[in-house]
């Protein structure tokens, strides 16, 4: 059974700098491109970054792009999102997801940026 748990949410000033983590087991890592999706209140689901299976390339939105983060740890089964110059707009659930948009995702963790 795949299984995500997103942790490491919370909440943060302008330009403060959060690490989440999500821990995957139930499939292969390494085999899976794993993304970031986040849901600000009142907005859809929007994609943040993948880093896709095998030589593990990675992407990201613009609006994150040079701020973000993302990477992987096999040893732990861990996806990480490293988070810096976070603002205002930040603020959303953020969740781990398999195989996005297709497969599954996790719980969340919410992130809330505000002075």
């Amino acid at each position: 059974e795949v299984q995500l748990v997103e942790s490491g949410g919370g909440l943060v000033q302008p330009g403060g700098s959060l690490r989440l983590s999500c821990a995957t087991s139930g499939f292969t890592l390494s085999s899976s491109p794993m993304s970031w999706v986040r849901q600000a209140p009142g907005k859809g689901l929007e994609w943040v970054s993948t880093v896709h299976s095998g030589l593990g390339i990675i992407t990201y939105a613009n609006s994150v792009k040079g701020r973000f983060a993302i990477s992987r740890d096999t040893a732990r089964n861990t996806v990480y999102l490293q988070m810096n110059s976070l603002k205002t707009e930040d603020t959303a659930m953020y969740y781990c997801a398999k195989d996005w948009p297709h497969g599954p995702r996790g719980q969340g963790t919410q992130v809330t940026v505000s002075s």
